[in-house]
C-alpha cells in the first residue's frame, strides 16, 4: 500500500512535468514566430502554489512598462493608506480652519463626487488653505510636453478639485464643470484644447463628445474656484503651521484603487502616491514614498526598478517581468483573492481588457495592461481550466507592427496555457 501511494504520487508529478514541458514548448514556438522577431519580448509565468516557474524568457531584462507601473502604485497604496482616503489635514483656532492638502483626488471629481471638504468648510468663518507643501512638479519626469492639454495628463497638486480637469458635456445640456470657467471657453477651431500657460480653453463647435481638459492648478485658479463655492471664505496661505492635529477622511480607498486600475487613470495613480506620502510626512513627495517602499516592503526585489512616476506615463520607467511577478505574488499572498481580483481589469468583461482575452464562458485573465507608442505589456493573474492560478508578466517593447497584432499572439499563448495546464 505504501509503495502504491508513492507510485501514484510519482505518476502525478510525471504528468504535471509533461504538461509543463508541453506548455513551455508551445510558448517557445510562438515566441519564435515572425511577429516577435522585430521586437523585444519578456515573459515570466509562475505558479504561486507550487513555487514553480512555468516559463521564463528575458524575465530579468528591463522594459518600458507603461501603465503596468500602476501595479507598483496599487501595492504602495495598500501598504500606506487606511480604509478611507485622507481628504485633508487640519487644525482649528477660534473661527479659523487651517487646512493642509493630502493630494486626495476625489474632491468634486466627476466620478467620485466627494464633498467632504465643502461640507466641513461651510461650518467655519475663515478657511486658511495651504497648497505649497508639495515637492512634486505638476508634470512627471519624462512626460511628453505636448500632452499638457489631453485628458490623460492632468497636473499633480496638493489639493485637487474636479479631477484637475474642465469637463464639457454636450450630451447633458452642455454641462460645463466647474461652471465658473464657462467664460474661459472659446468655441473655435484650434490645434490645442487649452493655452499652455493659462486657463483659456478651446472647443470645436462641431464636437459633441464629452471633453476633459486639464486645468492650470495655480493659486489664482484655486482661489477662483473656492470663491465660487464659498464666497470670501477661503484664503491661500503659505505653510507656516508647525503642527496639524487632525485628519478628515473621504471615500473608501478600495474605490480609488479599483477606478485607477480598471480605467488606467493616470491622474488617480499620480495622486495615490502623493496621498501615500501624506501618511508619513506633512510634505507631499511621491519620490520619497517610492524610495521608502523600495527600501522596506520591496527590498527583496531581484531587480530594483527605475521608477519615476505613479502612472507609467514616463518612458524613464524601467521594470522587469520578474519584478512585476514578485509584486503580484506579494499581493496574492497578502490580499484575499476576491478583493484583489476586484481591483483588476477582467478579460472580456471590465476595464481596459473588456474587448480582449475573453473567457469561454468564464473570465480567466485578471490583469493590468500598459500601452504607450510601440510598447504593450500585460501583467496579472491567469486562471486555468483545471483551477490553477498563475501569475504572469508579458512585456513587449519596440515593435513596429500594430498593437492588436501583438495582443492576438499573446491571446493565443494565454488560451493555450488556460486549456492545457
Amino acid at each position: 500500500m505504501f509503495k502504491l501511494k508513492y507510485l501514484f504520487l510519482g505518476l502525478i508529478f510525471l504528468l504535471i512535468g509533461c504538461k509543463s514541458a508541453q506548455v513551455s514548448k508551445k510558448i517557445t514556438k510562438q515566441l519564435n514566430s515572425s511577429l516577435f522577431n522585430n521586437q523585444f519580448t519578456g515573459l515570466l509565468i509562475y505558479n504561486p502554489k507550487t513555487n514553480d516557474t512555468l516559463f521564463s524568457f528575458n524575465a530579468n531584462k528591463y522594459f518600458t512598462p507603461a501603465s503596468n507601473t500602476k501595479i507598483f502604485t496599487l501595492y504602495t497604496g495598500l501598504q500606506y493608506l487606511p480604509e478611507k482616503i485622507p481628504a485633508f489635514k487640519y487644525t482649528i483656532k477660534k473661527d479659523t480652519l487651517t487646512v493642509l492638502g493630502t493630494g486626495d483626488p476625489s474632491f468634486l471629481h466627476s466620478y467620485f463626487k466627494d464633498s467632504t471638504a465643502l461640507k466641513m468648510f461651510k461650518s467655519y468663518k475663515n478657511i486658511a488653505l495651504i497648497i505649497n507643501h508639495i515637492k512634486d512638479e505638476k508634470y512627471g519626469p519624462g512626460w511628453a510636453w505636448e500632452d499638457y492639454d489631453t485628458y490623460f495628463s492632468p497636473e499633480r497638486s496638493s489639493f485637487p478639485m474636479y479631477g484637475n480637469v474642465l469637463t464639457i458635456d454636450f450630451e447633458k445640456d452642455s454641462t460645463i464643470n466647474p461652471n465658473v470657467l464657462k467664460n474661459n471657453i472659446e468655441f473655435k477651431k484650434s490645434n490645442y484644447n487649452r493655452d499652455y500657460y493659462s486657463n483659456h480653453f478651446y472647443y470645436q463647435p462641431n464636437n459633441k463628445k464629452l471633453k476633459e481638459i486639464p486645468m492650470v492648478m495655480d493659486s489664482l485658479l484655486i482661489t477662483k474656484l473656492w470663491n465660487y463655492l464659498l464666497p470670501n471664505k477661503v484664503t491661500i496661505k503659505s505653510n507656516s503651521i508647525k503642527k496639524i492635529e487632525h485628519t478628515a477622511y473621504s471615500i473608501p480607498s478600495d474605490s480609488l484603487y479599483k477606478r485607477m486600475m480598471l480605467e488606467s487613470d493616470n491622474f488617480l495613480a499620480e495622486q495615490l502616491l502623493i496621498l501615500a506620502s501624506s501618511t508619513v510626512s506633512d510634505t507631499l513627495n511621491s519620490a520619497m514614498i517610492r524610495q521608502k517602499i523600495l527600501e522596506t516592503h520591496l527590498e527583496d526585489l531581484k531587480q530594483k526598478p527605475r521608477w519615476v512616476d505613479g502612472s507609467g506615463l514616463s518612458r524613464y520607467n524601467l521594470f522587469t517581468p520578474t519584478s512585476f511577478v514578485q509584486v503580484l505574488s506579494k499581493l496574492y499572498t497578502e490580499i484575499p483573492k476576491d478583493r484583489l481580483f476586484n481591483f483588476f481589469p477582467v478579460g472580456g468583461k471590465l476595464g481596459t481588457l473588456k474587448n480582449w482575452y475573453v473567457g469561454n464562458p468564464t473570465p480567466y485573465i485578471y490583469a493590468k495592461s500598459g500601452t504607450v507608442g510601440n510598447n504593450y505589456s500585460l501583467s496579472g493573474y491567469l486562471i486555468t481550466k483545471s483551477g490553477k492560478v498563475l501569475i504572469f508578466s508579458f512585456m513587449n517593447n519596440h515593435y513596429t507592427t500594430k498593437t492588436n497584432d501583438v495582443r492576438k499572439q499573446m491571446q493565443t499563448i494565454f488560451e493555450f496555457i488556460r486549456d492545457n495546464y
